[in-house]
């Protein structure tokens, strides 16, 4: 006999996009093809007047309801960097997110707390009100691996991990210098960094860990997480982008008028920036090239790569007097620059899209996977080194283009790297590596392919819990 309503799941999202992004994703997954009712509860960001996240909540079906959490004054936790800011935030807002469960856990059947990584200190109300909590990662089983290894490396070396001697080997995955291990724990003496080990230190507690990837595109690190000690079972059931209904756009139609496979998309995601300098760098690095583009630029920062993370904003006056002198003139048959947001998804699917220069992010590699299109690699922040690692060294999809002791990506080899990708054979190599990836994608989330398979597995203890 049937259940006489649906059981119900909670999602909670931290702040930012890059976050909110793939619950919502996941939400609308569970709403459409499992028997759950959800409820998405959200910490507000600046984000809320652009774009792109007003076409996100559209995009969610009935079934879906959206809760906010209040928002903190503007100036709480100004000069804390955007990682501890993120875990503050979630931290000062644990007293309205216990009385929202417990209101909500007194008028539903209750399956189920999925909390992303940075909320953690989740998983003390969920005790105390008997749910089952569970985490939802967001980036690659590679970079979660790290998570569980961590501690030990924390309590074996006591330099800062840019100095360790030997590459980190996480079982099944390619090595990693302590330099481009996760961005937020490379100042050991920072509060960014005792927040990260901390909250490490407690994914153990969970019930278990949906990820958003795929056993085909991480076979190694997906079978180290299975086999290791205290880790609780893990179930990738990715790749989990967002999609929503077509939308208008300049730069759709400017594709539309370009010849297929012919453009080069160039975007840092929503919360990266570049300096003055090497945006500069790289706008004549693209038009040195000689190959089209698409660029969805934002404006310089001269001292945070993740300054636009909580704080991104759409340029409504449509600045872009940050490039070149002349640049947009002697491009304009060559190249389009829009101000900070495009829709990417279907920027990736358009037939004219190429390559796709990326900041790494993990919501912006799935998408370019399920599209089928090749990569350059540019990290930023968080676990951005460890995924350009990944997608050259390992997924072999990507290339990356060199970096000068100064840090500055000049524009001679940015013009390399992107005619390599456009029009040279390892650039052909790489476009049919990753229409193979795509393929593999649509398996996984296909009638018996490997992730629905997690998901129904993970399901089915939901739907045994008691309210």
């Amino acid at each position: 006999m049937e259940d006489p309503e649906p059981r119900h799941i909670a999602l909670l999202s931290s702040p930012g996009m890059g976050h909110l992004i793939p619950l919502v994703s996941f939400a609308r997954h569970l709403a459409r093809h499992h028997r759950f009712a959800i409820t998405l509860i959200a910490h507000p960001t600046d984000h809320s007047d652009s774009a792109g996240n007003r076409s996100l909540a559209d995009s969610l079906p009935d079934g879906v309801n959206v809760v906010s959490l209040p928002n903190l004054p503007p100036d709480a936790f100004l000069d804390t960097k955007s990682e501890a800011r993120v875990f503050l935030t979630v931290k000062a807002n644990i007293p309205p997110l216990r009385s929202l469960l417990r209101s909500l856990k007194s008028t539903v059947s209750l399956a189920a707390l999925i909390v992303d990584p940075f909320c953690l200190d989740a998983f003390d109300v969920a005790a105390e009100l008997g749910i089952l909590v569970y985490l939802f990662y967001t980036s690659s089983c590679m970079s979660l691996s790290l998570v569980f290894h961590l501690p030990k490396l924390d309590a074996s070396f006591q330099g800062e991990y840019r100095d360790l001697p030997e590459p980190v080997r996480l079982p099944g995955c390619v090595p990693v210098q302590g330099k481009d291990l996760i961005e937020p724990i490379q100042d050991r003496g920072s509060d960014a960094y005792k927040l990260f080990l901390n909250a490490m230190k407690r994914f153990p507690e969970a019930k278990g860990i949906l990820v958003n990837s795929l056993e085909d595109l991480e076979p190694g690190a997906v079978k180290g997480l299975e086999e290791g000690e205290g880790i609780p079972p893990v179930y990738p059931v990715g790749p989990l982008v967002w999609t929503v209904p077509d939308e208008e756009h300049e730069c759709l139609r400017w594709l539309d008028r370009r010849p297929p496979g012919s453009v080069l998309y160039v975007s840092f995601g929503s919360g990266g920036t570049l300096t003055l300098t090497q945006t500069r760098e790289l706008a004549l690095g693209l038009e040195i090239s000689g190959q089209r583009f698409l660029w969805a630029a934002k404006s310089p920062h001269e001292s945070e790569a993740n300054a636009a993370y909580l704080s991104a904003k759409k340029n409504e006056k449509n600045h872009l007097d940050f490039l070149p002198e002349g640049f947009l003139e002697r491009t304009k048959d060559l190249g389009l620059v829009v101000p900070s947001w495009v829709p990417q998804v279907q920027v990736l699917g358009h037939a004219s899209t190429g390559g796709f220069l990326t900041h790494c992010g993990w919501n912006s590699t799935l998408e370019s996977i399920v599209k089928g299109v090749p990569l350059i690699a540019w990290p930023l922040y968080a676990e951005q080194k460890m995924n350009a690692i990944q997608l050259t060294e390992d997924v072999k999809v990507a290339l990356r283009p060199k970096v000068t002791e100064s840090g500055l990506v000049e524009k001679e080899e940015i013009a390399r790297v992107v005619r390599c990708l456009m029009e040279g054979e390892e650039g052909r190599r790489l476009r049919k590596r990753a229409e193979e990836l795509s393929d593999a994608a649509g398996r996984a989330l296909g009638p018996g392919g490997s992730s629905i398979r997690a998901m129904a597995d993970v399901g089915r203890e939901w739907m045994d819990a008691r309210k």
